[in-house]
């Protein structure tokens, strides 16, 4: 496995037929809690509602159904200690929703020990809601002895009064090892403000910089400590003991800080919650800031190494990898995701950034299309939205009738009103009653355009009908023209087809746009630090 690639579809099914065995050097999912709510949102349309699709890919994952009992009598066939975890879990949580949850865990979870390398790491992040449910599956499938850390996550952020309970403020990351022995860790440090007046007084100075210095530890081995005393980092005492120097550096906004031993407790990184400007906030109500991800990634893996997470849902982890130069791996069940992770990463990386991944799973040719019509008519219009950059909208009652997506743009630059596209998606047989109706929803919408997206060619008197709409005419520049009404089939998109209208103002086509990616700036950089 070289290079990145996207997977859409059922993650267990994916890690069974393309994953191979011991390739995954770092494992990271966040999977749907099994909380209050019935899925994992991955946005939220104006009202608080979810996605169609999502709604229809989570609505029974979380129920004891035939599917979950298949899950279970999959670990009970596996056999060993997960399948007598499960067992225990099945006489004291009977056919509950949490039964549910681990039962369709469970298989998932062993998939992703076999493709981790003996050197490993895996990191589960969960909330309190199952976290003791699933530390003791993941002791039964990975080891009690390969368990790493329980790392809580801190933050501060929005809450629900409750007379009753104290206010939640973490999330848990289970670490485990494929092999606690053999697992590879970096320095597990972060950057830790200097005051000023501590600069001189309590750290010594060579010519390479500041720098203060501790003892090592039992897991320094003798090539760690050569390879440090090759880059300058270690200090030998009279008594030839050898001492570990750290270098004071500068974080990006200059200030003067010194690398510090990581604990299990991070609370120097914010939820994006709480920082409603973040300017990595993408509105996303699940969405995990890129600092959490970048310490993992970080302290688990090297350049060129490979992770792999399998719920990818708004794509942080493969953002994160791919801008730290390790290749790596998401898989989400929903096509919302899927077209969410391929936006960000071309908003965050370039156009170019389309030439260094692959997606499968997705419909490539008309035949692909039609049978993801006949599957899931749902996950289809999801699918067929983003081919145009556009996301489904939740069906309300009422306005959102006869409306599956919405696009914007400006008409002469980004400071002239927003105009909106309304897009409807047919995945069966059609005819001139849904360009009529479309045209209704254009005119009640005041909509600048409506385009109309179907599996099967249009009828040619839903041509004329489309003819008859007239030409949207763009208030400051009079002359030009778009066909109002528009109708672009899967076949016209798959050959590269798009959508007629000011493509060079484009507002918000499908969700906020990512941030540009930065250069990282080296964190081991000796700093002759004189003030």
């Amino acid at each position: 496995m070289e290079g990145n690639t996207l997977y859409y579809g059922d993650n267990l099914d994916i890690l069974r037929r393309y994953i191979p065995d011991e390739s995954v050097d770092l494992i990271y999912l966040d999977p749907p809690f099994n909380s209050q709510q019935a899925y994992n949102v991955i946005f939220e349309e104006d009202n608080g509602t979810g996605s169609a699709s999502q709604i229809e890919a989570f609505d029974d994952t979380w129920h004891w159904t035939t599917e979950a009992m298949d899950a279970y009598e999959q670990v009970l066939d596996h056999g060993g200690q997960p399948a007598e975890t499960m067992r225990a879990f099945r006489a004291m949580l009977d056919d509950t929703d949490m039964m549910a949850y681990l039962a369709m865990m469970a298989p998932r979870l062993i998939e992703l020990r076999r493709v981790l390398k003996e050197t490993g790491s895996i990191y589960l992040h969960c909330d309190p809601t199952a976290s003791h449910y699933l530390k003791v599956l993941m002791d039964g499938i990975f080891d009690g002895r390969n368990f790493l850390n329980e790392i809580i996550w801190r933050y501060e952020g929005p809450q629900s009064p409750s007379p009753t309970r104290f206010a939640t403020k973490h999330d848990v990351c289970l670490r485990y090892a494929r092999d606690a022995r053999e697992v590879y860790a970096g320095e597990l440090y972060h950057l830790e403000p200097v005051a000023a007046e501590d600069l001189r007084r309590r750290y010594r100075k060579d010519e390479d910089g500041r720098y203060f210095y501790t003892t090592p530890k039992g897991d320094y081995t003798d090539e760690s400590i050569q390879r440090l005393e090759q880059e300058g980092r270690v200090l030998r005492t009279r008594t030839g003991k050898v001492r570990i120097k750290y270098f004071l550096t500068r974080d990006e906004a200059g200030n003067v800080v010194r690398r510090k031993k990581l604990a299990d407790v991070w609370d120097d990184i914010p939820s994006l919650g709480l920082a409603a400007q973040a300017e990595e906030k993408l509105g996303y109500p699940t969405q995990k800031p890129e600092a959490l991800l970048e310490r993992i990634i970080e302290a688990s893996s090297n350049e060129g190494d490979l992770v792999l997470d399998p719920f990818c849902g708004c794509g942080t982890t493969i953002a994160v990898a791919h801008r730290l130069k390790r290749r790596w791996i998401g898989i989400d069940i929903t096509h919302i995701a899927v077209n969410l992770m391929k936006t960000r990463l071309r908003d965050t990386f370039g156009e170019e950034v389309e030439s260094e991944y692959e997606v499968i799973g997705e419909p490539t040719d008309l035949a692909g299309a039609r049978q993801l019509a006949g599957e899931d008519r749902l996950q289809f219009e999801s699918w067929a939205l983003g081919l145009v950059g556009a996301r489904q909208t939740q069906k309300k009652p009422g306005a959102d009738r006869g409306i599956d997506g919405r696009l914007y743009f400006h008409d002469a630059s980004v400071d002239s009103p927003t105009r909106q596209i309304i897009l409807s998606v047919k995945s069966g047989g059609v005819g001139v009653s849904f360009v009529r109706d479309l045209r209704g929803v254009v005119d009640r919408e005041e909509a600048a355009l409506g385009v109309l997206i179907t599996l099967e060619p249009p009828t040619k008197p839903m041509v004329k009908e489309a003819a008859s709409g007239g030409f949207y005419h763009p208030p400051h520049d009079p002359d030009k023209k778009y066909p109002k009404i528009q109708i672009l089939t899967i076949e016209d998109l798959l050959e590269g087809a798009k959508i007629d209208c000011p493509y060079a103002y484009r507002a918000s086509a499908t969700f906020k746009r990512a941030p540009r990616a930065k250069r990282a700036k080296a964190k081991n950089q000796k700093m002759n630090l004189d003030e």
